[in-house]
C-alpha cells in the first residue's frame, strides 16, 4: 500500500491502514487542513469534481461531508474533468477546488488535487502548511447552525466546451469541411463524456467511441503511452480513420494516433498546437526541462522565445506568467492556453489541433513529419542510500561546465541539439536520467555516458 503526501495534495492506493494508504481518515484530515488554509471570512465556497474511477464516489462523499462540517458551501460538479473544475472555481468565484483523480495511475489509486481561488494548483508554501497541519492533528468543525450547504452543477462540461468554441483560434467550419473520422479512447472515464461531446460541437460527425463508458473500469493502463495504445491503433486502421485521440482519466493529458496506426507522440502534442498558435499570434512558449527541444525549434521559427521551467505544472505556469507566454505545457501531452485558463487542458488541445490539421489539409502523419525529429530516452539509476546525490550532481555539473547548463531543477546539459537531464528523487536514492537526440541510439548513448560518469564518481 502507498500514500504520497505532496505539496499539491495527497495520492495513494485504496485500502489498508491510516497514513500508509489512502484511507477515509487521511481523506478527512487533508480535506480539513485544506479548508482551514484556503478559506477566508468572505469566501466559504469550494468546487468539487471527480473522474470516473471506482473509488471516486466514495471519496466524494467523504470530502463533501467534511467540507460541509467545516461550514463550507460545496458545489459538486460530479463526473467532470480536471480542466473543467479549474475553470469552474473561477466562474463560481470559489475559494478553491478539489479534484478527485489519480490522473494516469491505475484503478487502485486515487488522489485529491488541490486548487486555489484562481483554479490553479496550490503553491509549495501552502502545500507544506497543509502537510504540517495534518501532522499536528489540529482539527475543529462547525456547530449545527453553521454547517455548509451542498449544490450540484451538472452542466459545466458543456459550459467548458462552449468557452473553447468561442476562442478566435478555433475554426469549426474548417474542421467540419475536412469531414474527419476519429476514434476516441477515453479509458472508460470522464473523457468518454467530454471528448465525443466536444467533437460533435466542433463539427466531427464520424466519431468511433472506444472505451467511452465512464465506468471507471480501465481497459488498459490509463497512461497514454505508445505501449498502451494498441487497441486504439488497430481501431484507427480498421475504421480507416483520419486519426485517433486518447486522453487520461481526468482529461488533462492528450495524445494522438496517426492514420497509419503509428503514434503521433505525446511530446509532439504541444509542439503541433504551439506551431498553430504561434502561426497566428507572435509570442513566447514554456515547457519543462524534460520536454522535447522541438518546441524551442518551432518557437524560434515563429520569432518567439522559449523558456524551460522546473518539472511540474505549477512551475510551468509560474514561468509562463513570468515570460508572458501565450502557449505552454509539458511533454506528457499537457496543453496550457492562458487565454482560456492556466491549466493543462486536453479539450482545448483537441480543438486547436483539429483546427491546425484541417487547415494544413494533410494527413496527420505528414504533419508529424514536418517537425524536427527528436527521441527522448527516459531512465533511472539506483544508488546506495549512503551516496550523496547532491554531490554527484555537483561533480557532473563541474565536469561539463563548458557546455550550456541549466540547474533550475537538477542538472540539464546541452550538446548542440541534444541534451541530458538529471534529477534526484525526493523519496529514494535514485537519479532520473532523461536524454534526447535525433535517434534513440543517440539518446541512449548520452544516458550511458552519464551513467558511466556517475559510476566513476561512486567507485
Amino acid at each position: 500500500m502507498t500514500l504520497i503526501k505532496s505539496i499539491s495534495g495527497i495520492r495513494g492506493t485504496i485500502g489498508g491502514v491510516e497514513d500508509e494508504s489512502l484511507t477515509p481518515l487521511d481523506i478527512v484530515k487533508y480535506t480539513t487542513a485544506f479548508a482551514d488554509k484556503i478559506l477566508t471570512a468572505e469566501n466559504r465556497k469550494i468546487v468539487i469534481g471527480r473522474d470516473a474511477r471506482l473509488s471516486g464516489f466514495m471519496i466524494n462523499q467523504l470530502i463533501c461531508g467534511t467540507l460541509m462540517s467545516k461550514g463550507i458551501d460545496v458545489i459538486d460538479l460530479g463526473l467532470s474533468t480536471t480542466p473543467t473544475v479549474e475553470m469552474a472555481v473561477v466562474n463560481e468565484e470559489a475559494a478553491g477546488g478539489i479534484i478527485i483523480t489519480a490522473s494516469h495511475n491505475p484503478k487502485q489509486w486515487n488522489a485529491l488535487k488541490l486548487l486555489n481561488a484562481k483554479g490553479e494548483f496550490i503553491s509549495e508554501a501552502l502545500g507544506n502548511e497543509i502537510i504540517r497541519q495534518v501532522g499536528s492533528n489540529d482539527f475543529s468543525y462547525a456547530s449545527i447552525d453553521q454547517i455548509g450547504s451542498y449544490t450540484t452543477r451538472e452542466a459545466y462540461i458543456n459550459w467548458h466546451i462552449d468557452a473553447i468554441l468561442n476562442l478566435d483560434l478555433i475554426d469549426t467550419a474548417a474542421i467540419r469541411q475536412r469531414n474527419f473520422t476519429i476514434v476516441v479512447d477515453a479509458v472508460n472515464s470522464t473523457g468518454g463524456i467530454a471528448v465525443p461531446l466536444l467533437l460533435k460541437k466542433l463539427g466531427v460527425n464520424q466519431v468511433i467511441e472506444l472505451f467511452c463508458e465512464p465506468t471507471g473500469k480501465f481497459p488498459h493502463n490509463p497512461e497514454p503511452l505508445p505501449e498502451h495504445l494498441t487497441d486504439l491503433s488497430s481501431a484507427v486502421i480498421r475504421h480507416q480513420a483520419d486519426l485517433g485521440i486518447v486522453v487520461d482519466p481526468d482529461v488533462d493529458r492528450l495524445a494522438f494516433v496517426n492514420e497509419n496506426g503509428d503514434v503521433f507522440g505525446e511530446e509532439y502534442t504541444l509542439v503541433a498546437v504551439a506551431d498553430y498558435v504561434l502561426s497566428h499570434k507572435k509570442g513566447n512558449t514554456v515547457s519543462n526541462l524534460s520536454s522535447t527541444r522541438a518546441l524551442r525549434d518551432v518557437t524560434e521559427k515563429h520569432g518567439g522565445t522559449y523558456q524551460a521551467s522546473a518539472v511540474g505544472e505549477v512551475n510551468v505556469v509560474k514561468m509562463m506568467k513570468d515570460t508572458n507566454a501565450i502557449i505552454g505545457g509539458e511533454g506528457n501531452g499537457g496543453i496550457i492556453l492562458p487565454e482560456l485558463h492556466y491549466g493543462r487542458d486536453a479539450l482545448v488541445g483537441i480543438a486547436l489541433f483539429l483546427t491546425h490539421l484541417a487547415k494544413v489539409n494533410q494527413p496527420i502523419s505528414h504533419l508529424k513529419a514536418s517537425y524536427p525529429n527528436y527521441i527522448i530516452s527516459k531512465n533511472k539509476m539506483e544508488l546506495t542510500p549512503d551516496i550523496d546525490v547532491d554531490f554527484i550532481l555537483d561533480r557532473i555539473q563541474d565536469k561539463y561546465k563548458n557546455q550550456p547548463i541549466n540547474t533550475v531543477d537538477g542538472v540539464k546539459i546541452e550538446f548542440d541539439t541534444e541534451w541530458v537531464h538529471l534529477r534526484k528523487s525526493n523519496t529514494e536514492p535514485i537519479i532520473r536520467i532523461y536524454a534526447e537526440g535525433s535517434t534513440l541510439s543517440v539518446a541512449n548513448s548520452l544516458v550511458n555516458k552519464i551513467k558511466s560518469d556517475i559510476k566513476e564518481l561512486t567507485a
